[in-house]
């Protein structure tokens, strides 16, 4: 059995965008900014002109699994300050029209299957926005994780239990990420 010296994974960096490394990694883009620590120990980041490289001697099974991850990581958080990301999601109901409604940091869904109190939703992090036209929901953010949480809250707000899915399938539910 012979172990690999040393793996190293490449990221390019983007024309205009800027990638800091202090204690953590910072992402400047036309869309925004975002960090995030990455505190894992046989993990190095450096950076060399235009490309991010990371590396860990000695690799063993996890370094490989948590290199590939903190690259994705990264990789994600240069779409999202260039490109951004958006979760469209649509509103369905078949027996009462429900209605929903943004208030600040929670989205309110009022009216779900007849009920009399309103259900609640709450949208993570300071960059997700979510506008509510007709029956589709648009959640827009630079930051992956927050937008998908957001969605993912608003879906398993209108989860229906103790009724049978087949007849009962009102909610809101995603159609398409970009």
């Amino acid at each position: 059995m012979v172990l690999a010296a040393a793996l190293r994974e490449e990221l390019i960096i983007p024309d205009g965008v800027e990638v800091i490394l202090d204690e953590g990694v910072t992402v400047k883009g036309p869309q925004g900014e975002i960090s995030r620590k990455f505190n894992y120990p046989n993990v190095k980041i450096s950076k060399d002109n235009d490309k991010l490289l990371l590396d860990v001697d000695f690799p063993k099974s996890r370094d490989k699994s948590m290199i590939g991850t903190i690259k994705a990581h990264i990789s994600n958080m240069i779409i999202g300050v260039t490109d951004g990301f958006t979760y469209n999601m649509k509103i369905v109901f078949a027996h009462f029209p429900m209605t929903v409604k943004v208030n600040g940091k929670t989205v309110t869904i009022d009216n779900f299957v007849g009920e009399r109190h309103p259900r609640t939703s709450k949208i993570v992090g300071d960059d997700t926005k979510v506008t509510v036209k007709g029956d589709q929901v648009i959640i827009t953010g630079i930051n992956k994780e927050h937008v998908g949480q957001t969605m993912a809250n608003l879906e398993q707000a209108t989860k229906i239990k103790g009724k049978d899915p087949r007849v009962f399938q009102d909610g809101i539910y995603l159609v398409s990420k970009e």
